[in-house]
């Protein structure tokens, strides 16, 4: 039996018809399938207990509704889920609505997928639902099932589970195998965008190699046509000159060679001050560049000025007594 309080209650809330507070229910047959209904559902899962309220439809429709809420254990292993189940306007015709409470004990079967993103709850039962072969004990019998599964429960051999049973099963399977297909997929494309940005950058770099190997081509072209065209001119030039003629041969040896004294010293003085200059600029890179210290620099740079300053000095003294330079 049903406890005496509950039946009270329900007795008075459906005999109620002129307070602001009437139920939303108008057929005394519905009425009457309704107290059945629910009486059997405090019978069979006394921690359900009764309760009326205004209830809001998704349309924004708000009525007077029953409801029943408790607490239902599933397994040993979970904590109770805790459901409130209101007795739609249209009912027996019509299914309940059935809700999970949003407190942390019920967090992990938010995850279920009969469960929606505001706790209401979807299962075949209710989506097949037919009066008179649905009932709110059933309902609550068939809740028991479909939450077990996604405890761990033991499978029932298949030759004693239900067609109804069956479908919820396979539908959960096939939720938790999406879910994980989901999430397998969201990291692969995760990966896959890495690889592609990965690929533009290397693309990136590929042509700006290839752009610089082809300005390196265009210099090297460039640099190829110059010699040649200073090749064409020492052809020119050698052509002109031939360079088997004794008399040429003694004109180029005297153009590089000091044909007296005095400008054997000055072309010696001359090579001399240049090759001093030379080295100074070297030192000059090579402070610059760390390689050789300031200290050791400015030692080396004096040596080399007051012999510098010898061979110009010797230059001018030529210079002075009408030796060219």
């Amino acid at each position: 039996m049903a406890p005496t309080s509950s039946i009270e209650f329900i007795d008075t809330a459906l005999s109620c018809a002129t307070s602001p507070f009437a139920l939303s229910y108008t057929d005394s047959k519905q009425k009457w399938v309704i107290r059945k209904h629910l009486l059997s559902l405090f019978q069979d899962f006394p921690t359900f207990i009764p309760s009326n309220d205004s209830f809001t439809h998704n349309d924004g429709t708000t009525v007077n509704l029953l409801n029943a809420a408790g607490y239902l254990r599933v397994c040993s292993s979970s904590p109770p889920i805790h459901l409130t189940i209101w007795v739609h306007e249209n009912y027996p015709f019509m299914p309940p609505m059935v809700f999970i409470s949003p407190n942390a004990a019920n967090h992990s079967h938010h995850l279920h997928p009969f469960v929606d993103s505001c706790g209401g709850i979807t299962s075949a039962y209710l989506q097949t639902w037919s009066y008179p072969g649905h009932n709110l004990a059933d309902l609550v019998r068939n809740l028991v099932k479909i939450f077990s599964h996604a405890t761990g429960s033991t499978f029932t051999h298949p030759s004693f589970v239900s067609k109804r049973e069956a479908v919820d099963r396979l539908s959960g399977m096939l939720h938790y195998d999406v879910a994980a297909a989901k999430t397998t997929t969201a990291r692969e494309i995760e990966e896959l965008s890495i690889l592609q940005l990965e690929m533009k950058k290397r693309a990136g770099d590929i042509d700006r190699i290839v752009a610089e190997l082809e300005m390196e081509r265009k210099k090297l072209k460039e640099r190829a046509m110059e010699l040649g065209e200073k090749g064409d001119v020492l052809r020119n030039w050698l052509a002109a000159n031939d360079p088997t003629s004794f008399q040429v041969m003694n004109e180029i040896e005297n153009a590089f060679e000091a044909i007296d004294e005095g400008s054997k010293i000055v072309v010696e003085n001359l090579a001399a001050d240049n090759a001093i200059e030379d080295v100074i600029y070297a030192m000059d890179k090579a402070v610059e560049g760390g390689v050789v210290q300031f200290d050791v620099y400015m030692r080396q740079v004096r040596m080399l000025a007051r012999e510098q300053f010898f061979h110009r000095y010797v230059l001018v003294t030529l210079k002075g007594s009408n030796i060219l330079i």
